[in-house]
């Protein structure tokens, strides 16, 4: 779990912050503040984000939850999360790693395992599971790198890594490496690199732009299909009750009702 233990600069050029830099305690809870503001519309204060804001609340536990955990005190760290975890709604193991300007946003059902790294700017809405998918005592936890979003109920499972400015679409489940720059929708999650280069810390909260890779695939490949059949000049029934229309909605044949 060495991997875990040191938390590495994982902020690429033009991503901000630096480990020379790094503020104090409350430094780092004036950056936080700052950074809900600045991704929250609904946030009218930094003073209303102080009083209100669990998901924020539970990372300023998990900094001394952390600390406890390095130095030694398992035992005490790991019943002090579990009391945050009962307080806030988000459970974070306290031998994780996360790093500055961390927002997660409504937080309920947040869970962070115990060898998850979490970079700088990094924003996570309600229901992300970060989850292990080892029995064995290795890091065996995601880590996420700058300026990543990651969508409500999204799960990222195993030692894998999601490059920095990337975006996981809600309820996404990842199980491999993402690149940087890419855009991972879908079960399991399907990696679409991006063309436009993102920089800078400003997060992408534009969650409507998320394309549907097999729908496109599935539409190219019937277009293809019909131009083959004009030039053998085939006439093969349309034998599907369920089909696409032009609008991308998926269309039923049969009158009679169907069952949810």
């Amino acid at each position: 779990m060495e991997k875990a233990e040191k938390s590495p600069s994982l902020c690429p050029p033009g991503c901000g912050g630096s480990i020379e830099d790094k503020p104090g305690f409350f430094g780092m809870i004036a950056e936080d503040l700052g950074c809900a503001v600045e991704r929250d519309p609904a946030a009218t204060s930094k003073f209303n984000v102080f009083l209100t804001y669990s998901g924020l609340h539970a990372l300023w536990a998990h900094h001394f939850e952390h600390w406890l955990w390095k130095v030694g005190a398992r035992g005490l760290a790991r019943y002090l999360a579990q009391i945050t975890r009962f307080f806030t709604g988000v459970e974070i193991h306290p031998g994780a790693a996360i790093g500055r300007r961390v927002f997660i946003d409504h937080g309920m059902g947040v869970v962070i395992g115990e060898t998850s790294i979490v970079g700088d700017d990094v924003t996570l809405y309600h229901g992300v599971t970060l989850g292990g998918t080892s029995l064995e005592k290795v890091k065996r936890h995601p880590t996420l790198e700058s300026c990543v979003v990651v969508g409500a109920g999204a799960k990222i499972l195993g030692d894998i890594v999601v490059g920095a400015h990337s975006r996981i679409g809600a309820n996404a489940v990842v199980i491999k490496d993402v690149p940087p720059q890419s855009v991972v929708v879908g079960v399991p999650g399907q990696i679409i690199l991006r063309k436009q280069q993102v920089t800078g810390t400003q997060t992408d909260l534009d969650h409507t732009i998320l394309p549907d890779a097999i729908v496109s695939n599935l539409k190219d490949l019937m277009a293809r299909l019909e131009k083959v059949e004009e030039r053998l000049d085939l006439h093969t029934p349309h034998t599907s009750d369920v089909y696409l229309d032009d609008e991308d909605y998926w269309e039923y044949d049969h009158v009679e009702d169907y069952s949810i």
